[in-house]
């Protein structure tokens, strides 16, 4: 699998706004050194912080891709060419440069960047080798590239810590003294690294800016450098606080007071670009539940719990259960630095331990349940919603446990793993059995899936799971540090469902002890589970953020939430019982403007009235309020009423705000984004409103009836594309084998660190490939032609030009072979076809034909999986009974649903999925958005369906748009018109021109 990345909308606007908010080249500067060939050209507004730029996106929503795409875009608009990325740790920067030097990235950016190469210099602290007097070569590499290949991007990754070390300010202590550190003089004449970066004049990327705080010193590192320009990327900022008690005022930290792109938490989960989120927990005894002891001291030697009034002390190596028998597990107080207890528990003060999560029971109970959720997951991301049929393509699901406790997971008797695996097998069993019983090409192909993940532990080969943890670097262990590339570099790999050899890729739970927290991106992590409760202040954002990024496919492609819908369980202790709350406060206090439940703010008014002055030029403060006030809503100090009544409904007014003005709803997360204790099987529905469905009774008839695709006879049309496809030896790749350097050296600190390098490919000869049949079999299945066509061409090619290697028989072969086919085959009937009539109709989501009546309710989530509390829904013509509505798109999808349309539009709503299902001739069927009926003039009857799409729709949804216009070209009838919108205004034109027997 090769992860395929495309331009989302949002990530476009974050590069608009960059633009925009760049004050480009200075072409008037009289700088003498204007034309130094070894730095960027100069910039309006350089070294001034009212020029620096923030961007402020949330996590697992492409930072990184925004920052990487930033580059290119300064350098082809305005030749700028140097940029140092500054990041906070090692993990972070890991996973820059896994992005930067990825074959998919640089395919993806080859597409808008003509002949433009990125070279990466990487600066890790072993580098600096204190025998040498020699800068690091990549180091020196940065510094001497000049602009004479005006194709070239250098980019320098570095930490931020080491631009404060003395190797960057080319200095040493001997013998008391500050001598020269480096006996080295650069091409552009300087012998200290932080010169040569100075007269480079970077612009600098720092990513996690919080981290960064402008009154810290490695803030002050950046600033040595003397950038032209800092452009900060993250989805926090720090706080300034000014004044003191009743004048306390917390400001965040932006260079132009505001960020010149702000993609909050509110808004990312609510526009679904990230994953929505079900907080699970064991449940414990009240006996249990009330039975806790709160940590009110921590040092190296002591630990004091409380209880009531009651305090207990316990010094290094006492016994929990000595204060409680509850406390299970022989778990004692390890003391040191890092207040550790037995178990690797970090504590601090204020957090409470509750002895009945210390049970081995207990800790059992929630790895279970995280198997439990895995399960569910993969098995709904296997079959894609039961669309076997549709050969939807399916999702790798990766599951993520924090622990406390490594000797648990590493011991080979280890608690955790004896555990961990003991109740996986059991799972495996129990799925193998049912889907013994089942028939379909998935559920049998998922079969074999299961029973490879059972021997793989059953054998002890065990690539089942893996760890990662700090301890890990440099254990010699050769499995272990395979596990550590697999985890951190090897994202195609763990994302695939299948090995290059065409094996499956078994390896989808992973284990580590907070190291993973931060950093680490893999998109398609579902469960989250915490063994233990952590210590730290961490934001929950960031604990839940590696398991927020919206999923890849088999394909690679990235699977949008109107798709399919992506959300992430995160298992917690009983201790944590409150996350959910928590999680939700932190996510709407990073709105815009925060609401205040008690009264009308300032800010509230001033966003309620710029929302509705789009659509009503006149209207102000002065309106809003007397709106609020006849309506009771607020009183004369504009606080919020508690119980106000509106059409015989009862809410506060705080509740009514947010139900009449949409623009405040946008401030808060949505409800169900992110859940507490969701219910399993419980799945919200919608009731008919059937008087309005019978009157689309006749054309729904016509609609449910089942058509076959017929394609246009041309003779030898398939059988070109077949040999011109399976002939192109270009598509035809032999894979090499890479090798992993890993290499382990100490820093100032003495830490370990760890550094990596992949080099492109062995020495040694080429991987093997596919076995024939193999080979031709995975082909026949992937493209639907028959084996004998494939080997014929497939057979002659091999032996003909390509000397009968079967080395050229690999996955990538596969993809190419498959993708160019498929690409070949669409192009070439995609308007050759017709829709040819069965003598028989089947049931669509919404009709029965054999009963010859609608159903009663359908699922909401097969409407929309978007809902708004401000869209009513009591509409005479609607198609449904229960408020709120659902929708998948707020352009044009809600603001259909929000307008007030002519009488003469008798019926109209939001089509579910699969409510007519138009066959697709790539696979499966799609059904349009919306149905109007609308009577004209003379009393006959028009119907209207539409479907809504984004301005910048991909080419599938262009697919979709001409197969639905060819379906109901064909279904010839005259009553029934279909279109395309991509806004409001496109359907509320067309349906008057129905309503005066103007359509066609």
């Amino acid at each position: 699998m090769k992860i395929q990345l495309e331009e989302l909308r949002h990530q476009a606007e974050a590069l608009r706004a960059i633009d925009e908010a760049f004050y480009g080249l200075d072409v008037t500067t009289n700088d003498p050194d204007a034309g130094y060939v070894y730095a960027n050209p100069l910039i309006k507004g350089r070294y001034n912080d009212a020029a620096n730029i923030d961007v402020k996106m949330e996590t697992g929503t492409g930072k990184t891709y925004v920052g990487v795409r930033t580059m290119f875009e300064l350098h082809q608009k305005y030749g700028l060419f140097k940029f140092i990325v500054v990041v906070p740790t090692p993990a972070i920067k890991e996973g820059w440069k896994n992005f930067i030097q990825s074959d998919y990235a640089k395919q993806h950016f080859s597409q808008f960047y003509d002949n433009v190469s990125v070279n990466l210099d990487v600066i890790n602290a072993g580098d600096f080798d204190g025998k040498k007097d020699l800068m690091p070569a990549d180091l020196v590499d940065f510094i001497e590239s000049d602009r004479l290949n005006a194709n070239s991007i250098q980019i320098l990754l570095i930490n931020g810590d080491m631009l404060r070390s003395p190797n960057m300010q080319g200095i040493k202590k001997v013998k008391g003294k500050t001598v020269e550190r480096f006996n080295q003089t650069l091409l552009s004449g300087f012998t200290r690294p932080l010169e040569g970066l100075r007269a480079n004049r970077p612009i600098v990327i720092i990513d996690e800016p919080h981290r960064f705080p402008r009154s810290g010193k490695n803030y002050e590192a950046i600033q040595s450098v003397q950038p032209q320009m800092i452009i900060r990327l993250g989805a926090t900022f720090n706080k300034e606080v000014t004044g003191r008690g009743a004048n306390k005022v917390e400001t965040y930290d932006y260079y132009r007071n505001k960020p010149q792109f702000n993609l909050n938490a509110v808004d990312s989960f609510n526009q679904g670009l990230v994953k929505g989120i079900d907080i699970y927990y064991p449940e414990l005894t009240a006996e249990q539940a009330n039975n806790r002891y709160k940590i009110t001291k921590v040092t190296a030697k002591e630990l004091v719990l409380k209880q009531g009034s009651t305090e207990f002390t316990l010094n290094k190596d006492d016994n929990l259960a000595n204060v409680d028998p509850a406390f299970q597990g022989d778990v004692t107080y390890l003391g040191t630095n890092d207040k550790l207890l037995s178990n690797d528990l970090e504590l601090a003060v204020g957090m409470e331990l509750v002895p009945g999560t210390f049970e081995s029971s207990y800790q059992e109970m929630l790895i279970r349940s995280a198997i439990d959720k895995h399960f569910e997951a993969e098995i709904r991301n296997f079959m894609r919603e039961n669309l076997v049929e549709n050969n939807a393509p399916r999702i790798k699901t990766i599951s993520l446990f924090f622990i406390d406790s490594i000797r648990s997971y590493r011991d080979e008797d280890g608690w955790l793993k004896e555990t961990f695996e003991r109740l996986l097998k059991e799972k495996l069993n129990k799925l193998i059995r049912e889907y013994q019983r089942k028939t379909l090409e998935r559920e049998v192909e998922y079969l074999d899936y299961l029973q490879a993940t059972l021997q793989s532990i059953v054998s002890g080969q065990q690539d089942v799971h893996a760890g990662y943890f700090g301890e890990d670097r440099g254990s010699g262990d050769e499995a272990i540090q395979a596990e550590i590339d697999d985890i951190l570099s090897n994202k195609e790999k763990m994302l695939s469902l299948k090995a290059a050899n065409g094996s499956w890729n078994t390896r989808r739970f992973l284990f580590s002890k907070w190291t993973l927290r931060e950093g680490w991106d893999n998109p398609n992590v579902f469960v989250i589970a915490k063994l233990r409760t952590s210590g730290s202040e961490t934001s929950k954002i960031q604990e839940v953020g590696r398991g927020l990024r919206l999923p890849v496919d088999e394909t690679g492609h990235r699977v949008q939430q109107d798709e399919f819908e992506s959300r992430l369980s995160y298992l917690i202790g009983y201790d944590e019982k409150d996350f959910a709350d928590l999680l939700i406060g932190e996510v709407n206090s990073d709105a815009d403007i925060k609401l205040d439940e008690k009264k009308l703010t300032d800010n509230m008014i001033s966003l309620i009235v710029e929302d509705r002055q789009q659509t009503d030029e006149s209207f102000d403060r002065k309106k809003l309020l007397q709106e609020l006030d006849s309506k009771g809503i607020i009183d004369r100090d504009n606080e919020f009423e508690q119980k106000v009544e509106i059409d015989g409904d009862v809410k506060s007014g705080f509740e009514w705000m947010m139900v009449l003005y949409p623009a405040l709803s946008k401030q808060k997360v949505r409800s169900g984004k992110i859940k507490n204790q969701p219910k399993s099987g419980t799945t919200t529905k919608v009731k008919l409103r059937k008087e309005n469905w019978e009157q689309l009774k006749s054309v729904w008839r016509k609609f449910s009836q089942r058509y076959m695709l017929e394609f246009e006879r041309r003779p030898g049309a398939i059988s070109m594309i077949i040999d011109d496809v399976f002939g192109d030896v270009d598509l035809y790749q032999r894979e090499k084998p890479e090798m992993t350097h890993v290499r382990i050296e100490g820093n100032e600190d003495a830490s370990k660190v760890l550094s990596r390098s992949n080099t492109a490919e062995m020495k040694a000869s080429y991987r093997d490939g596919m076995a024939y049949g193999k080979f031709l079999k995975q082909l026949a299945l992937r493209t639907k032609l028959p084996v004998q066509e494939l080997h014929k061409a497939v057979a002659s090619t091999l032996s003909n030009k390509l000397g009968s290697d079967q080395r050229y028989l690999t996955e990538t072969t596969l993809v190419n072979l498959t993708r160019e086919f498929k690409t070949r085959f669409e192009n070439a009937y995609a308007q050759s076809y017709k829709y040819e009539p069965l003598n028989f109709q089947a049931i669509t989501s919404v009709f029965d034909p054999k009963a010859d009546e609608f159903v009663d309710e359908i699922s909401a989530d097969a409407i929309g999986r978007e809902v708004d509390d401000s869209v009513l829904t009591d509409k005479d013509s609607f198609l449904y009974d229960t408020p709120p509505m659902r929708y998948d798109s707020v352009t044009p999808e809600r603001d259909l649903l929000k307008r007030d349309y002519d009488d003469e539009v008798t019926v109209f709503g939001k089509l579910p999925k699969r409510a007519i299902q138009v066959p697709k001739y790539t696979g499966g069927t799609t059904t349009p958005d919306f149905v109007y009926m609308v009577e004209r003039e003379d009393k006959s009857h028009v119907y209207l369906l539409v479907e809504t799409k984004a301005d910048n729709k991909r080419i599938s949804d262009q697919r979709i748009v001409e197969i639905q216009t060819e379906f109901f070209k064909q279904l010839n009838q005259q009553n029934v018109i279909y279109t395309e919108a991509t806004d409001a205004q496109t359907v509320i034109s067309k349906l008057r021109k129905l309503e005066n027997d103007e359509g066609e």
